[in-house]
């Protein structure tokens, strides 16, 4: 019984009063990005965009971004929740609320906004809740978390058109959170691009097998 109460808690978002209390300080992480050697924390290039993906392990999700063509920089962390400055193991409770997510810092020049989207929609199943297969919890919900207009506007129309693609194939609902990117917590060093330090490492991404029609920016 308090095995199937701990994971049902995982599954709701905690409140301000059930919610870990966190720490005033950010946690130490990397200051140059292992694959590319780019700053992880730096401001926005300028000419450059900024965006926040969370599509279950942060780890897989991270190795799919940085290896596109016009990303230039990435970084995991924790965006979402309650609890300020969370660790990884306060995370995995379920009591921080957050969701593991990865910075996208594109240069729009080379990669359009629509190609992330796809990518996002097409790599991992937006339908199943606060969970990615067989990763459950808060910290696995599908979520995307703009820092524009254009952004947002482009990520909710995606949102819709890939809705009824999944309809007409008999899928569910698409549960993915769209919001303003809210504060970004930078995850611990040893998670940034882990998947290039631990090439065997675990990696959860996989999709439905159903194309997604992206709508054109205007």
């Amino acid at each position: 019984m308090f095995l199937i109460d701990r994971l049902t808690s995982k599954m709701k978002m905690p409140t301000s009063e059930t919610a870990m209390p966190g720490r005033p300080d950010a946690l130490p992480t990397a200051e140059h990005h292992f694959v590319n050697g780019r700053p992880i924390s730096a401001d926005v290039p300028e000419g450059m965009a900024e965006v926040f993906f969370g599509m279950g392990c942060f780890w897989g999700v991270e190795r799919l971004f940085w290896e596109q063509q016009g990303v230039w920089v990435t970084a995991v962390g924790y965006q979402a929740g309650v609890t300020p400055n969370p660790t990884y193991n306060e995370v995995c409770t379920g009591l921080t609320g957050h969701n593991e997510t990865v910075r996208v810092v594109y240069d729009p020049a080379e990669i359009s906004f629509d190609k992330l989207l796809k990518l996002f929609w097409e790599t991992h199943d937006p339908t199943q809740g606060m969970r990615q297969g067989n990763d459950t919890g808060t910290q696995y919900r599908s979520g995307i978390y703009t820092t524009t207009e254009d952004q947002l506007k482009l990520a909710q129309a995606s949102r819709d058109a890939y809705a009824g693609a999944l309809v007409e194939k008999g899928k569910s609902e698409i549960t993915t959170e769209i919001l303003d990117a809210p504060t970004f917590y930078y995850a611990e060093e040893y998670h940034q691009q882990y998947l290039s330090k631990n090439p065997e490492g675990y990696c959860n991404l996989g999709g439905v097998g159903i194309a997604c029609p992206v709508p054109q920016a205007s």
